[in-house]
């Protein structure tokens, strides 16, 4: 294993993802715990919980992250100013929004690029930054190589792969998930300015996958299995 590579640098790239609908109350403090013992980036945890984890969180440089037009993307943009407003109220520095998905299939690009900038406008005044999750699972390559360029037009802080909750309904009756892949990070880091972060979320469990996506040019990873990914990290040597 590489030497240059450093457990508490590996914990600096993790939002430890506390966003299942069957989280409890038990749960979020434990992934409190969980976050403060290998002080990863931030917890990215549901709008509801901010407070007790920023409480949780005082005197860490752990950052607080939560979510806003979760999962789906459906709210319009007056409530997403409502719900990035009343998550920084409540202690959130960082903001993770979906776009709106049906516009962005819809190429809508003036609506999608007016609304992004709305919101980062009114995150970035309070010293705050936006995340923009793209569902890459619903979308071609042309609309993510345009939601990059979207977003590094307003200089938005990260894009962000996937929410982790995209499943979509196959023919069959099914549904499947992808979530973050090599070919879409790949891209998503080419075609945002050097300014612009790229976030990875979704169906990354391991190690391998962890280090995979910080080669290709990822910032953060979004994860709810930080503790599996990080023990191995040092069972393979890396402190």
């Amino acid at each position: 294993m590489n030497n240059a590579v450093k457990l508490k640098d590996l914990a600096k790239m993790i939002d430890h993802s506390l966003l299942q609908q069957n989280v409890t109350d038990r749960d979020i403090l434990k992934g409190i715990e969980i976050s403060k013992r290998y002080n990863v980036a931030a917890i990215c945890t549901k709008p509801y919980t901010v407070p007790i984890v920023v409480e949780h969180l005082a005197g860490t440089d752990i950052a607080v992250c939560t979510v806003i037009a979760f999962p789906h993307g459906n709210i319009t943009t007056t409530m997403r100013v409502v719900e990035a407003e009343m998550a920084m109220a409540d202690g959130a520095t960082e903001i993770d929004m979906v776009v709106n998905i049906g516009k962005v299939l819809s190429e809508d690009w003036k609506y999608v690029s007016e609304e992004l900038k709305v919101v980062n406008d009114v995150v970035t005044a309070k010293g705050n930054i936006l995340k923009v999750i793209f569902e890459n699972d619903f979308l071609e390559d042309y609309h993510i190589i345009k939601l990059c360029e979207i977003c590094s037009e307003h200089k938005i802080a990260f894009v962000k792969t996937s929410t982790g909750y995209g499943f979509i309904r196959q023919e069959n009756g099914m549904y499947s998930y992808k979530g973050a892949t090599i070919q879409q990070v790949k891209l998503m880091r080419y075609h945002s300015a050097n300014y612009v972060n790229v976030k990875a979320a979704g169906a990354i469990r391991s190690l391998d996958d962890f280090l995979k996506f910080r080669e290709l040019g990822v910032s953060r990873i979004g994860a709810t299995a930080t503790e599996s990914i990080l023990e191995e990290a040092k069972k393979r040597g890396i402190q």
